[in-house]
């Protein structure tokens, strides 16, 4: 009686249940039925076939009532491994593959591992099908490699070694008793060492090393003598039967063959083999009496089936006759709509028409009122600085207020045209929460002193130094926030308030408040104040504003993922309050620090050529580089660009777009043809999203949009000409 791979099938019994809470889909773990279940194993493995089976079958009853899928093929793999001792094969076979049905619908992939390795047993060592066995045991490897679990493909390859030695290809068994070999001191234990020897033994007779392999077999039967399960030491007590016999002991052998009969005969008595056979044709009966009530459930459904295909007849009739109703109203309503659909189509062209235009209408009249507004903002500059006596001027002051006022009415309706198109990328600079609130107060000084306001800060000291997000937007949103709040607040007070609200691994949620103690707003007019172009809470004061502050709030808010909170009361004031989450990474901060820091200092004059058609903008534009003890020269289009550069070499060329008789890009494009390499940077009103790929492409290296912060325009002066020198 064969009983070569039983060892193997025990211990990947085990393992299944010491896995199964890996992928527990469709497993209820009774643990009235695991603890039956648990008790079906112990008899099985102290070769109580019978009582195993009848703890089996009260499992398989049991999960089968409860629709546990992985209890049922763990009931299944015991009885299987009943069968196969009882040399029931076919039986042994056709429990396996109905375990494995039920493993397939779990998510259990160490229940599924184990029931392929045990189908390989079966078929290489019983039914001899090697093929077909070779097939089951890759599977289960591939599932032990998917779970990680090295230990199985270790038994596996145990198995396959085993197999491949029983056809007598030792050449190919030996590659996986290597393996074996190399990684028994990991994963081997007292159980798998008799048949790990054992095969070394039968390895080590082949190639005629007979005194490895007599150690090899002696060192097997040692160990089986001290294992609970006897099976192996049999099957070790027969190689070596076998080995003795080639060798011409022919005594020894037939010692080693009794001794393996004594073993044999106590794990499988007779008297046992008998009732666990009586067990078996019980549990049978219940397998035979699940597909008889199996097929009369069908019957039965069979029956309501026809009575169902009845009525459905009935209804697909009636159906068919409104579907018919239905499709002649349907094609009149296609006639009809035919009609109207040329009408729909040309609406459409005249919709999207006048988004182009409206579009079109936004950019040109931000550039046609950003020109003029760089030459009064340029200039009013160039008295407050040239002329000390009257910096002071009432007159100068509010000449430069209505400028930049004019600039932020610009600015915000084409930033609220930017918005509903989708054409803001938020960005990501470091900044330092503190200082920028700090600008933000200065900046709305004039406003608050207008109104005799005071603001006050309260920024939570857990917040760290450096942040990273988008500063600018930030700034619009609280520049926005708090103008507001100052223009409908008189002899009070606006707070800032921001409080660390939570940490989630680098982003820190940053709660903001702000808060003032004027007129309020009314229950009535709180829906509509984040509607474009509406103001309320307007008598005869003059608040002034284009009504898209709020509006432009909500929607940057929006690209941030928060949302705006109001509370307010009329004559009691008014609290906004929303929540950002910024990075917090030093690392990353360092990084972007060094990307933007440029040395302004240099002893160098630099040599800077204008091209403006504007006199009033080139005016402005000479006075701010000469300022800065650079060499400028001014020329009114294109074409004498390109004649100057004939003559003379500059250190950087700032570019008009929008000039008579040759634009801006045309003009570059020449200027790289000369194969002059000089930085090129386009000088606009133009919004920079509109023409930068334009810009690139014409051979521009940056664009400054008008009016411009000087210090902005003489970093890029001086990073694009050391830039340029560094090559």
């Amino acid at each position: 009686m064969p009983h070569k791979r039983i060892l193997f099938l025990l211990f990947l019994i085990l393992n299944c249940f010491a896995n199964s809470a890996i992928g527990q889909s469709n497993c209820n773990l009774d643990p009235k039925i695991d603890k039956t279940v648990k008790k079906a194993l112990l008899n099985f493995r102290e070769s109580n076939f019978e009582k195993s089976l009848i703890y089996s079958r009260a499992a398989l009853n049991a999960a089968t009532a409860v629709k546990d899928y992985c209890l049922i093929a763990r009931s299944y793999n015991i009885i299987a491994a009943n069968y196969n001792e009882l040399t029931e094969f076919d039986k042994a076979i056709f429990f396996y593959k109905k375990g494995l049905y039920y493993a397939n619908k779990t998510s259990n992939d160490t229940l599924k591992c184990n029931l392929y390795n045990n189908l390989g047993n079966m078929y290489c060592f019983e039914k001899k099908q090697f093929d077909e066995g070779i097939r089951y045991y890759k599977k289960a490897v591939a599932y032990a490699l998917k779970i990680n679990d090295l230990k199985e493909v270790y038994f596996t390859n145990v198995n396959i070694a085993w197999a491949y030695f029983d056809i007598g290809n030792y050449k190919q068994g030996n590659l996986f008793l290597k393996y074996v070999n190399s990684t028994k001191i990991k994963y081997n234990d007292g159980s798998t060492e008799v048949i790990v020897d054992m095969l070394n033994g039968i390895y080590s007779s082949h190639i005629n090393d007979n005194k490895a392999a007599n150690a090899y077999f002696l060192s097997a039967i040692e160990t089986g003598k001290k294992c609970q399960e006897k099976t192996d030491l049999a099957n070790a007590y027969l190689e070596y039967s076998h080995f003795l016999n080639k060798i011409n002991k022919h005594k020894e052998a037939y010692d080693a063959l009794v001794n393996h009969y004594k073993v044999s005969d106590k794990v499988y008595d007779v008297k046992k083999l008998k009732k666990a056979s009586q067990a078996g044709l019980s549990l049978e009966l219940d397998e035979y009496k699940r597909q008889i009530d199996k097929v009369e459930g069908e019957k039965v459904e069979q029956s309501q089936s026809l009575r169902k295909s009845k009525i459905i007849v009935i209804l697909f009739i009636l159906i068919s006759l409104i579907l018919l109703i239905l499709i002649v109203t349907l094609i009149k309503n296609i006639r009809y709509k035919k009609k109207h659909n040329l009408e729909l189509l040309k609406a459409k062209e005249i919709a999207e028409e006048a988004s182009l235009l409206k579009t079109q209408f936004i950019s040109t009249i931000s550039h046609e009122l950003r020109t003029p507004l760089y030459g009064v903002v340029g200039i009013t500059n160039m008295l407050l600085e040239e002329h000390k006596e009257i910096s002071r001027s009432q007159h100068l002051s509010s000449l430069k207020f209505s400028a930049r006022y004019l600039l932020s009415l610009v600015n915000d309706i084409l930033q609220i045209n930017k918005i509903e198109e989708n054409k803001i990328v938020l960005e990501n600079l470091t900044f330092n929460i503190s200082d920028e609130i700090t600008v933000i107060k200065n900046s709305l000084s004039f406003l608050s002193q207008k109104n005799n306001n005071r603001i006050s800060t309260n920024i939570d000291s857990n917040i760290p130094e450096y942040l990273i997000g988008d500063k600018l937007r930030l700034a619009q949103i609280l520049m926005n926030l708090v103008s507001n709040a100052l223009k409908f607040t008189k002899d009070g007070q606006v707070e800032i308030n921001v409080k660390l609200n939570k940490v989630e691994g680098k982003l820190y949620y940053l709660d903001f408040l702000i808060k003032d103690n004027g007129i309020g707003i009314a229950v009535a007019d709180q829906n509509k104040i984040f509607e474009k172009f509406v103001q309320v809470g307007r008598r005869d004061e003059d608040y002034q504003g284009t009504g898209l502050g709020l509006s432009i709030v909500k929607r940057l808010l929006g690209l941030f993922g928060s949302t705006i909170t109001l509370d307010s009361d009329l004559g009691k004031g008014t609290a906004f309050s929303f929540t950002i989450a910024f990075e917090h990474d030093l690392a990353k901060t360092k990084s972007i620090i060094d990307e933007i820091e440029v040395d302004l200092t240099s002893s160098e004059i630099y040599k800077i050529l204008v091209v403006e058609d504007n006199l009033i903008n080139q005016l402005v534009t000479k006075k701010i580089i000469e300022k800065n003890n650079y060499s400028c020269k001014v020329v009114d289009d294109g074409f004498a660009a390109l004649k100057i550069l004939e003559n003379e070499t500059f250190d950087l060329i700032l570019m008009d777009i929008n000039m008579p008789l040759m634009n801006g890009f045309e003009t570059t494009k020449r200027i790289r043809l000369l194969g002059i390499e000089t930085p090129i940077v386009a000088l606009t009103a133009f919004d920079k999203d509109e023409i930068t790929d334009e810009a690139i492409s014409s051979g521009m290296n940056d664009i400054i949009i008008k009016p411009f912060e000087p210090v902005k325009l003489f970093k890029i002066i001086n990073f694009l000409i050391n830039e340029k020198n560094a090559v």
